[in-house]
């Protein structure tokens, strides 16, 4: 037939009958009857039936294509068919029902698929008949019902499934048959039946499940069939055992004993007896001859590529023979690899335990799916969990992240994908962490549809190592790009001058920024900076050191950094101040006077130092008066009152020493300060950071020493006493005085230990009390008038010239004592001897003390 055939009884025809023709095929719209509402072409040959090929029946309420041999109807074959109620399709080879060749049938009520092929319903067969009240499936090739086989058929009324080859019914297979009262299960294969397998049917009012070798059924089977009415079952494969027990009872109290023909096949006392005639205490499990399993296979996870085994266990009191196959998606597998074996295991009694193992090699993505091992023999079969086997396949890259370097404030785009099985999700990492600054400020955008990271406005603190990560089930893979930030050189840091004391040590910073990092150079006075021992640098060249800095190092100092984009120059300037100290090594007596404020601070502590030795002379010349008559003689002739350390070859007879000048050891033992001796026969030394003047003798230089008492107050005004010699060593020093007159005696000290004498410190005191100063020198032990005349002494004498002085008494004898070291002065012109120890020292209280004489 040909397109237009019907076209002129497109308006009047309502019937149209074509049964018992040979037509081979229907094209697309050939009918265009928008009146038609009953089409028959039963007996005929179509076998395929393409989609569109019914548009333009849009009244049509019954179809009937019986016993065409129908094998194939493809996606949309009854669209347009919006108003149909009626399809018949029997006597056909159709296999399989899907919701393509359904799709618009919205109106569908009834659906009559008996005497086909029909080997499967998929999941979602049903989406688009929703109003379906009936459906015969009889005579068909269903060999099981899955869970939610009938899934939105909530209208449906009758369904009829007989005649089929089911031998399992899953768990809630009848789910979503609110409204099912009557279903036809008899004639299939159905040996067992669990508690769950009618699951949904909450409105049911008959079943048949007769002419089905049934063995066992669960307890509660039919229980939440509240409703039911008839239930038809005629089985004589019974196994009564105390499982079975609840089965006569229960169809008893329904009153369904006139529709059940049911008798024992097992235990063989009660073999071929009904089930009614067997008392309750019949029912017992002594054994178990129907197969129960024992080992579930496990789900699993393979790479692609990988062998891998299911095993399955169960156990069975029977001899009777026993069969394994292998489900995988709810079809068997004919051609699977399976080894089995059987062993005797003693379980109260002796039991043989029967396992198979279905062994999988080089896995593809097609062996995933849900495998099941099916145990049969005489007594039933049965069923395992289903073990799912997922295929992975380990990611690979098919876009890898490159290195990129591009300028601050561009756009970095960086690009990474792969594949794998299950898909594998993509995940980037900065550094080895999650911390990314450009996240943080909004400035990173990620577009997985182009496997693409963006990076806007991009910054230095977006330096780093980006990885991609691809992770799926099977594992994952990284791969590493490095982003590199141009940008110029710049300063972090504005260059401030310095200004620095001689001697201090002087930083100079540059703290430079940029990428790459840049690099550092220094001048100096636009000239190349000249490195000696007292320059450094420090991080990067960022910092200059100079350390003893000096009047030449001051001048302008350019830092100067560079890199591939650029260079930058900055400048500092450093001035160095000279500092008055007690002590240069590197000053002559010019640069002193040159020096005004060094000269006053010299003056200011010579003034001082002269008062202090002023005070000492008169102390001593008061004690010498006052004693003058009675231990005072012209000339020195007795030797053998000179005291044992003293040697007796010291004589009146001195070198006449000029006025001298000296250099004094500073404290830290490496400079020398060039020192003219002062009016009051002082040296003036170094003063340290505490304003304290420190000589150590330990150095090869001269060291002060006061006048000597006795000989000025004959031979002139006191002049400047020195000390030659080291005082730590064994050799003796001599004092010189140079003050006195042409007359000048030398003395020659004795040996003095290093523990005696170490170091003459000269500490500012305090004011000492009048009452504190008496009672030391009452404290001396001397005669009462030389107490009296030292006491009125230091009463007129009071003032900042003896606010340093301190006399001890226990120098005399140079035993060793933890106070400062002392000088001991010898008068040679008089001819005995007073030993008077003057110690400087920073004891608050001025104290005063005689020797023996």
């Amino acid at each position: 037939m040909e397109p237009g055939y019907f076209d002129n009884l497109a308006h009047t025809l309502l019937v149209l009958k074509l049964n018992r023709n040979r037509i081979s095929a229907l094209p697309p719209k050939m009918f265009k009857l928008p009146q038609l509402q009953h089409l028959e072409l039963n007996r005929n040959k179509i076998k395929n039936v393409d989609g569109l090929t019914f548009q333009g029946l849009g009244a049509l309420k019954s179809l009937k294509m019986q016993r065409n041999g129908v094998t194939r109807l493809m996606d949309g074959a009854f669209w347009g068919l919006s108003s149909m109620e009626i399809l018949q399709l029997d006597h056909n080879n159709l296999t399989e029902i899907t919701k393509g060749w359904l799709y618009g049938l919205l109106m569908l009520q009834e659906l009559h698929l008996s005497q086909n092929a029909i080997n499967r319903i998929s999941p979602d067969a049903w989406e688009f008949c929703q109003k379906l009240s009936e459906l015969d499936l009889t005579y068909n090739h269903l060999s099981r019902l899955d869970d939610s086989s009938f899934l939105g058929l909530s209208l449906l009324n009758t369904l009829h499934i007989g005649n089929n080859r089911v031998s399992y019914i899953a768990d809630c297979a009848f789910r979503g048959l609110s409204s099912l009262k009557t279903l036809i299960l008899q004639g299939n294969r159905i040996r067992s039946i669990t508690k769950k397998a009618f699951t949904g049917l909450d409105a049911l009012e008959h079943l048949d499940l007769s002419d089905n070798a049934i063995m066992s059924l669960q307890g509660n089977a039919f229980s939440q069939m509240k409703k039911l009415q008839q239930l038809h079952l005629n089985t004589s494969s019974l196994l009564c055992d105390c499982q079975l027990k609840w089965l006569p009872q229960w169809v008893a109290e329904n009153h369904f004993q006139s529709f059940v023909n049911a008798s024992c096949a097992h235990p063989q006392l009660l073999k071929g007896r009904s089930i009614f005639a067997v008392s309750p205490d019949g029912f017992v499990c002594d054994d178990f001859p129907k197969p129960q399993i024992t080992v579930q296979p496990e789900t699993q996870s393979a790479i692609k590529g990988s062998n891998l085994s299911f095993i399955c266990s169960a156990a069975s009191s029977s001899d009777s023979p026993m069969t394994f196959a292998w489900k995988k998606d709810n079809e068997l597998l004919h051609d699977a690899e399976m080894e089995n074996y059987a062993h005797l295991r003693a379980q109260g009694g002796e039991v043989m335990e029967y396992t198979t193992i279905l062994r999988l090699r080089n896995v593809e993505f097609t062996s995933e799916g849900k495998y099941q091992c099916v145990i049969s023999n005489h007594f039933g079969s049965s069923y395992s969990v289903k073990a799912k086997l997922t295929v992975n396949m380990l990611p690979s890259f098919t876009k890898t992240p490159m290195d990129l370097t591009i300028r601050a404030g561009a756009m970095a785009r960086l690009e990474c994908a792969a594949l794998g099985h299950p898909a594998p999700q993509i995940a980037w990492q900065k550094d080895g962490g999650t911390d990314f600054p450009a996240a943080r400020e909004r400035r990173m955008h990620v577009m997985p549809e182009d496997d693409v990271f963006f990076i806007v406005d991009v910054k230095i603190e977006d330096i780093g190592v980006y990885s991609c990560t691809a992770q799926n089930s099977a594992g994952s893979v990284s791969a590493n790009a490095t982003l590199t930030v141009l940008e110029t050189p710049s300063f972090l840091r504005p260059l401030l001058d310095r200004t620095v004391t001689k001697g201090e040590t002087a930083v100079l910073q540059c703290i430079a920024g940029g990428s790459p990092p840049p690099r550092l150079n220094w001048t100096k006075d636009d000239s190349p900076l000249v490195v000696t021992e007292r320059h450094f640098f420090a991080a990067g060249n960022q910092l200059l050191i100079i350390v003893d800095s000096d009047i030449s190092d001051a001048g302008k100092y350019t830092c100067e950094m560079s890199n591939t984009l650029g260079t930058e120059r900055g400048h500092v300037r450093l001035s160095v101040i000279p500092t008055p100290t007690c002590d240069s090594p590197q000053l002559t007596a010019s640069a002193l006077d040159d020096d005004g404020w060094a000269t006053v601070g010299i003056v200011i502590i010579a003034v001082v130092c002269c008062v202090v030795g002023t005070s000492l002379v008169w102390v001593v010349i008061i004690y010498h008066t006052r004693r003058r008559n009675e231990d005072c003689s012209i000339t020195n002739t007795d030797e053998t009152n000179l005291p044992a350390d003293i040697p007796s070859y010291l004589s009146s007879q001195g070198t006449l020493a000029d006025r001298q000048d000296g250099y004094v050891s500073s404290e830290n033992g490496s400079h020398h300060q060039f020192v003219t001796s002062s009016g009051g026969g002082f040296f003036l030394p170094q003063h340290d950071s505490n304003g304290t003047c420190h000589v150590d003798n330990n150095s090869e230089a001269d060291v002060e020493a006061a006048t000597d008492p006795f000989l000025c107050p004959f031979l002139g005004p006191s002049g400047p006493v020195y000390l030659k010699g080291s005082m730590y060593g064994s050799d003796p020093f001599e004092a010189y005085h140079t003050g006195c007159g042409p007359d000048l005696r030398s003395a020659l000290m004795g040996h003095y230990e290093p523990s005696y004498i170490k170091k003459e410190e000269c500490y500012p005191s305090p004011h000492p009390s009048e009452e504190s100063c008496e009672q030391s020198i009452s404290d001396t032990g001397w005669p009462s008038h030389l107490k009296k005349s030292l006491s009125s002494s230091y009463s007129q004498h009071e003032g900042p010239g003896m606010n340093n002085l301190c006399l001890n008494k226990s120098s005399a004898d140079f035993s060793p004592s933890p106070e400062p070291p002392s000088v001991t002065l010898s008068n040679s012109f008089m001819g005995k001897f007073i030993k008077l120890l003057g110690t400087l020292t920073p004891d608050p209280h001025c104290e005063l003390h005689g020797g023996e004489p």
